[in-house]
């Protein structure tokens, strides 16, 4: 009996060829999502040229809601929206860097530093008190926490970069951050005007007390000239603060990381004392800061940075769905009103000690 060679198997392509396969294979896995929240951004930017004093950040999260719970989306939009809401996103905090000067932070004097760091400090660990009694997870309470006591949506989702929390838990720490902070929009001014503040102070209280930059730049309008310079200074030294609280929240994280796991998994399972995107971040501030990066590249930089973030923002507005506040219950939006009046609180008592 003949028997018959076997077929030879077709000889595997080389290395670059399988690597360039790859690589179009997750490209066209992204166009779809990508593409969507390009279109997001072009409408949200679009809408913030029409509307002065509008952010394009605050109505890509809207239109992102507005999309999810009107439209069926596919699930093929999904991996282009998960990259734009955690590596765009990252790049974009990475480009905030560049908006942000060493110098004129330290012209606001010790005594505004010291309170800006209260105002950090204070309102984080109040918040995850307030939160610990409320009987809401860890990682819900650390990402509102930091999204009201630094820098909003971009605090976040930086703070799930290191501890990975559950989707549903940052979408819904984003949606107070945007309800929280444009209440704050007009109730910061006529507080202020009640309570005799001049423009610098309503200014600095402003800065020190709402959650994102770009409500922030709409109350500073309000308020005039003066008033919206310090307010943006002091916000940006508030985003400086991202840093130093991602940098112990990772060790934190390790550590706790180390404790429940085995010796085998803990390798593996560690996240850096200093995540990528933070050490990009701090880069942007140091290059700024001495001078090393001209104003058109400034200025480039900050269009850059407003695109990823509103991509970012819209791709998180895409997974909060309305039914998901009917099963998180009262208590995420008690904590966040708590965490609003604390560093509302700190940052209007510094104001009047500071003056």
């Amino acid at each position: 009996m003949t028997r018959t060679a076997p077929t030879p198997a077709p000889p595997r392509p080389p290395e670059p060829l399988r690597r360039a396969a790859r690589v179009r294979s997750r490209l066209v896995s992204l166009a779809p999502g990508l593409g969507l929240a390009a279109a997001g951004v072009a409408a949200s930017m679009a809408a913030a040229l029409l509307v002065p004093g509008m952010s394009a950040l605050l109505i890509a999260i809207v239109l992102g809601v507005l999309l999810r719970n009107t439209v069926p989306l596919s699930p093929r939009f999904e991996a282009g929206l998960s990259f734009a809401a955690k590596p765009l996103l990252r790049l974009g905090v990475v480009l905030l860097g560049l908006q942000l000067v060493l110098g004129d932070i330290l012209d606001l004097g010790v005594g505004v530093i010291v309170v800006v760091v209260a105002i950090v400090v204070i309102g984080i660990t109040s918040t995850l008190l307030i939160g610990r009694l409320l009987g809401i997870s860890a990682t819900q309470r650390l990402l509102i926490a930091c999204g009201f006591s630094i820098c909003g949506a971009a605090a976040v989702a930086a703070v799930d970069g290191v501890i990975e929390a559950e989707e549903e838990e940052v979408v819904t720490a984003v949606a107070l951050v945007v309800i929280f902070g444009t209440l704050m929009i007009p109730l910061i001014p006529l507080a202020a005007s009640l309570l005799g503040l001049d423009a610098q102070q309503a200014g600095m209280w402003a800065g020190g007390s709402i959650h994102e930059v770009a409500q922030v730049v709409a109350v500073g309008g309000a308020l005039g000239g003066t008033g919206l310079a310090v307010a943006v200074v002091v916000k940006l030294a508030r985003v400086l603060m991202l840093a130093p609280v991602l940098a112990v929240v990772s060790v934190q994280r390790r550590r706790s990381l180390a404790a429940s796991a085995t010796p085998g998994e803990t390798s593996g399972r560690r996240p850096p004392i200093i995540p990528l995107f933070v050490v990009g971040f701090i880069a942007m501030v140091v290059v700024r800061s001495l001078g090393w990066v001209p104003d058109p590249v400034v200025a480039g930089a900050g269009v850059a940075q407003t695109v990823l973030l509103a991509a970012a923002m819209f791709a998180l507005g895409t997974g909060v769905r309305f039914s998901m506040f009917r099963r998180v219950g009262v208590r995420p939006f008690a904590l966040a009103g708590a965490s609003t009046l604390v560093v509302a609180g700190v940052a209007l008592a510094g104001v009047v000690i500071v003056g």
